[in-house]
This record gives structure tokens, C-alpha cells and sequence, in this order.
């Protein structure tokens, strides 16, 4: 019985994250997190004077990062608007950007249906097509904001530039949030339109390619009168919502290209390694931009999905639907792939065996 829930919510289901493990070693390749540690300007950050400053509240405007943010991507500061996490951002977006509804693919980033109905956005799902790759001809007759995640999750395919500019050119009162949680990583960036759209939202986050998801902070990019809207909407929830430590992370993080590039580099060489081990074994990969391989293996996938957790290695398996056969797994170390690939082979292995 929910006796206090609104009723309106009563059939509200939560997002369901990746595990999170509460007990010995595992080889953790399940929810997308970056495996190298955060840069050393992050650690000297946090370790410097604000941490002393924590009796006090954060700066609201971020100016720091913001700053920061708008030079990296050569954009006026009023264009930016910080966030905790994008799943704030995009909640944001959801809640006050969407008067006429929502719609995206049937396959996709699993916060948005649940955004939807926690708001009560009416929505739609625009089926992907059969190698799961998205069609931005099937965007041109829908009025609703568009939310595209790109590179997509969970299938790591990615829209190029040419893409993303015809979905704005369909109609230029409609509005387009890119979601580039895995942009870094090979994918071309919508930011680069932005001088030319007004009904473009460029959502990124820390947590990926800068090795801060624990910090939990992102930022959106837009026109500024739309950067405008969103604050708003941001300052009348939480002005307070990223902490001092996040903003000074956060700086730290984006100052440091160096550590950036070469994490990065070393993130999409181990994805390329992953692939092809997979693919030695018989199991399909779809062609992925991010930090994470779709993969349909040569077995019943849920049956891997178990067998490799009881080996205490952590991979993401999203039952039924057109997804029921596929794992998703996320780049790790050099020695977190070597021990995926070599547990698949044992697995297939034994099954055969079983079988035989």
C-alpha cells in the first residue's frame, strides 16, 4: 500500500543503475566508469584549501568552471549551466523543456521513460533500426523535444555532425538535447553546431572521460537565452546542487588536457583489443564510440551474464526485448580485458562441453 504517494506516481518504476558490489575483489565492468583514477591536478585540488571551506556554501554561478567550461569550448560564459551529474541537467529538461512532449529512441539512455513518468511528460519511442543504428528521418514529423544520446547507450553508435544538423534542421522551433555522456571517445561533438542552432542542448558530464563519477557534475551548453531557461529552472530546485569539492574538481579536471588525452587514447586502444577478443570467440560487436561494447555473444547472453558474475566479473545484461541477447560491457585495464576474455572462453568452453 502506498498510503503517502501521490496516485499519480503509483506505478512509477525507479531506474534500475548497474550493481554496485558490497564485498570482495571483482572485475567491475558494468556501469561505464572510467578504470584510471582521476587526474593529479583533481587529487591536489581536493586536498587544497577548499576542503576547509566546507562550513560554507558552494559558489551558485560556478563562476571558476564555468569560466573554465566556456574557454575549453569557446563559448560565453552565459551559454553554460553546471549541473550534479546530467541526470540533474536532463531532469531539468524533462520537467520544463518539453511543452509538447518528449520523444527519442526505443533503445536508448533507460533514464528518460522514467523522467517521463515522473514528470508526466507524455513521450514516444522511435524504434531503432535492425542493426541498431537510429534514422533522423524518423524525427521530421514529431513535434516533441528530441533527446538523442550520443554516442547511444547501450549501443555505443554514434550520429555524425551531418546527422545532428539534419535533426535540427527539420524544424528550428523544435528543440534537440544531445546527451554526450561518451562523446570523448570518438564521436564527433554537437558543440560544434552551436553557433549556428538555437534549438541545440549539449548535455556532457564529468564522470566518463574525466574520471569523476563519484564527484557527480556536468554541464549543459546552449544559446543563452535557452542556457538562460535552464538555470532557472536549476536555481529554483537547488542553487546549491554542485559542492565546493566538485567545482573545484571539476576545473581541475578540464585544465588538465594532458591526463585527459592520454586516458582517453588508452580508453579507445583497450575498446579496439576488447572487440577484437570478443569477435575471436564467435560473439557479434556493434561499432562502438564510447567506453563500452555491445556485444551479442555465441550463447544464451543472461546465461554469461551469470555464469561471468559467478566468476566475480561484473558485465550489464538489459533482459527482453530486442536487447535480451546482448551484454554490454565497459573499456577496462589492459588486465580487466584480458580477464573478461579469458572467463568467455572457459564459459564457452564448459558450455560446449555440457552440451557435447
Amino acid at each position: 500500500m502506498k498510503r503517502f504517494l501521490d496516485p499519480k506516481l503509483a506505478d512509477l518504476v525507479r531506474y534500475a543503475p548497474g550493481e554496485q558490489p558490497h564485498g570482495g575483489p571483482v572485475v567491475k565492468l558494468n556501469t561505464n566508469e572510467n578504470p584510471f583514477p582521476p587526474s593529479p591536478s583533481v587529487l591536489r585540488a581536493l586536498s587544497g584549501g577548499e576542503s576547509e571551506k566546507l562550513h560554507l556554501y558552494p559558489d551558485p554561478e560556478a563562476a571558476g568552471l564555468t569560466r573554465a567550461i566556456a574557454e575549453r569550448f569557446g563559448v560565453s560564459e552565459r551559454q553554460v549551466v553546471t549541473g550534479n551529474g546530467s541526470d540533474e541537467l536532463l531532469a531539468f529538461c524533462f520537467h520544463g523543456l518539453c511543452p509538447e512532449g518528449a520523444v527519442f529512441a526505443d533503445v536508448t539512455y533507460g533514464f528518460y521513460p522514467v523522467f517521463c513518468r515522473m514528470f508526466g511528460v507524455p513521450f514516444r519511442e522511435v524504434p531503432l533500426r535492425g542493426d541498431f543504428s537510429l534514422n533522423v528521418d524518423d524525427y521530421r514529423n514529431h513535434r516533441e523535444t528530441v533527446f538523442i544520446a550520443n554516442p547511444n547507450a547501450p549501443t555505443g553508435i554514434a550520429l555524425t555532425l551531418s546527422e545532428v544538423r539534419a535533426l535540427l534542421e527539420q524544424d528550428r522551433d523544435r528543440l534537440t538535447v544531445v546527451d554526450e555522456a561518451y562523446v570523448d571517445f570518438g564521436a564527433d561533438s554537437a558543440t560544434a553546431l552551436l553557433d549556428d542552432y538555437d534549438n541545440l542542448l549539449v548535455v556532457q558530464t564529468f564522470s566518463k572521460s574525466r574520471q569523476l563519477a563519484g564527484i557527480r557534475l556536468a554541464f549543459a551548453l546552449g544559446s543563452e537565452p535557452l542556457a538562460r531557461d535552464l538555470a532557472t529552472l536549476k536555481f529554483a530546485f537547488n542553487p546549491y546542487s554542485v559542492n565546493r569539492l566538485a567545482l573545484a574538481a571539476g576545473e581541475a579536471a578540464l585544465r588538465d588536457e594532458a591526463y585527459f588525452e592520454r586516458t582517453r587514447r588508452e580508453i579507445v586502444k583497450n575498446r579496439e583489443a576488447l572487440q577484437e577478443g570478443l569477435r575471436a570467440l564467435g560473439a557479434k560487436t556493434l561499432p562502438s564510440e564510447a567506453n563500452f561494447v555491445f556485444m551479442r555473444p555465441p550463447m544464451d547472453a543472461a546465461a554469461l551474464y551469470r555464469a561471468l558474475r559467478n566468476r566475480g566479473i561484473l558485465v550489464r545484461h538489459f533482459p527482453g526485448g530486442r536487447t535480451g541477447d546482448w551484454l554490454r560491457v565497459s573499456v577496462g585495464t589492459d588486465e580487466q580485458i584480458v580477464a573478461l576474455i579469458g572467463a568467455v572462453r572457459d564459459i564457452l568452453r564448459e558450455t560446449a562441453d555440457a552440451a557435447g
